[in-house]
Parts: C-alpha cells; structure tokens; sequence
C-alpha cells in the first residue's frame, strides 16, 4: 500500500526501542555533559600538537 506521500507504509517505530535509545542517551549525557567549547578548544590543541610532531620529526629524519 502507499500513503499519500507516495511513500510505501511502514511499521511505526518501536516504542521499547526508542525508550531505551533515550535512556543510554540521557544517561550518557548525565555522566559525560555537554560537550562543550573547552573540550573542542582542547581536542584541537591535540591535534595540532600531534601534526607538528610529525612535521618535525619528519624534518629531522
């Protein structure tokens, strides 16, 4: 059967599913927060820590 999207009719989402998802989700955000500005700021500094080492040690050699 099709609706009236054109699109062929589907099994609605699982409910049990669904909650669960929302449950692991909601209970990582509780024990990781929000990432935030300081935590991409660091991530990057990281980063480019890691590129320069390599670019220096590629020099080297």
């Amino acid at each position: 059967m099709i609706d009236d999207h054109g699109k062929p009719f589907s099994s609605p989402a699982d409910p049990h599913g669904a909650k669960a998802n929302f449950d692991t989700n909601e209970k990582k955000l509780h024990s990781h927060g929000v990432s935030g500005l300081w935590r991409q700021i660091t991530n990057l500094l990281i980063l480019v820590g890691v590129i320069a080492a390599i670019i220096l040690l590629s020099r080297i050699f």
